[in-house]
């Protein structure tokens, strides 16, 4: 992979959907592959609530401007799929997806 990582860096991988259970709500997530996390890590910005990236994500035919958060257990990032985006794509838990996150 040759690619530059700093802001703008674009990557699109393939992930399945997964499901977290919080307390009254459950939210959705995929998974970057571990081996962008340490470059992401390492792209300067402000100092954000839980470590979160600003990320423009898209899946299909749908865009939206979201963040990622750390994920130690998994060596990476997740990214919150949210109901609007999984009805648009018509995305079950299970599902393998194409994703492309930009770093923003």
């Amino acid at each position: 992979m040759s690619q530059e990582y700093a802001l703008g860096m674009t990557v699109t991988f393939s992930s399945e959907v997964w499901r977290w259970q919080a307390r009254r709500d459950d939210w959705f997530f995929v998974t970057l592959p571990a081996e962008f996390a340490e470059p992401i890590r390492e792209v300067p910005r402000k100092s954000r609530g839980f470590r979160s990236v600003p990320v423009r994500a898209t899946i299909g035919a749908t865009t939206w401007t979201t963040s990622i958060f750390p994920a130690e257990k998994l060596e990476g990032y997740s990214l919150p799929v949210k109901k609007s985006v999984r009805a648009a794509e018509g995305i079950e838990l299970g599902d393998v997806v194409e994703v492309t996150v930009e770093l923003i």
